[in-house]
């Protein structure tokens, strides 16, 4: 019980920075090339920790196969729910701008938007949980690059939400029970998947990582480069080499 407390506990903190990203898009006016600026950093953080965290770990605990396998499906499988949701108004619930729908033009959008951001935010949460398993600790540098990559997230999507007419109680009501939802999901990993053998750990830690750089690239990263400035790429870099720097120091 402690362990899944435990889990659940970084998973919340992890999603809260989510609700922090929202607050600050949707009461702050923030320039456009800011928020470029920090979706690029948050790119560059998760891309890092993509890399060197979840498929690195993958592959140690269950070899090539696995790791492959697992992420692909996790790629189809985000990539389908995308565009399923797609459909009713979420295909830029990441944008800033103008892009989003209002509930006016595209009814049932909010709600589209509300379960593409679960579809975001589970992934992640499920690897911090399993990261925990057979007593270990838990990776500080995966905890800490979702938290940074949400912000922005966060702020970005609580930019858009605003221009398209949405009210406070269901911008932060939605981000609110995606970060308890995260706590929830990264309870799940932990305990259903105590146990489980190297070669299932990896695929489903690989079937994250797909879903999650897909996510990258379809939803965080033409945000980054919309509104794109000369360093938008340093910037980028430099999020995703404070990330692997990150992973260096992990025990």
């Amino acid at each position: 019980m402690p362990g899944l407390l435990t889990a659940g506990g970084w998973g919340l903190l992890a999603g809260s920075a989510l609700l922090v990203g929202a607050l600050i898009g949707y009461l702050v006016r923030v320039p456009v090339k800011i928020v470029a600026s920090v979706m690029a950093f948050g790119s560059g953080v998760l891309l890092s920790a993509v890399s060197f965290e979840l498929i690195a770990e993958a592959h140690e605990r269950g070899g090539m196969r696995p790791t492959v396998l697992g992420a692909l499906a996790g790629a189809l499988v985000y990539t389908g729910a995308n565009v399923a949701l797609s459909r009713y108004g979420a295909r830029h619930r990441k944008r800033s701008g103008e892009q989003q729908p209002s509930e006016s033009d595209k009814p049932g959008s909010g709600t589209a938007i509300a379960l593409g951001a679960l579809l975001d935010g589970i992934p992640e949460s499920i690897v911090i949980g399993t990261s925990l398993l057979g007593g270990g600790v838990v990776s500080a540098t995966t905890v800490v690059a979702v938290f940074i990559s949400n912000v922005p997230e966060g702020l970005s999507s609580a930019s858009g939400m605003r221009r398209a007419g949405r009210g406070k109680g269901y911008v932060f009501g939605m981000w609110g029970t995606i970060a308890v939802v995260s706590g929830l999901a990264s309870m799940a990993g932990y305990g259903l998947l105590d146990g489980a053998s190297g070669g299932l750990l990896a695929a489903i830690t690989a079937l994250a990582a797909g879903a999650m750089l897909s996510m990258i690239a379809d939803t965080m990263i033409p945000e980054a480069f919309e509104n794109a400035h000369m360093w938008i790429g340093v910037i980028t870099v430099v999020g995703f080499l404070i990330s692997f720097g990150l992973s260096q120091l992990d025990p």
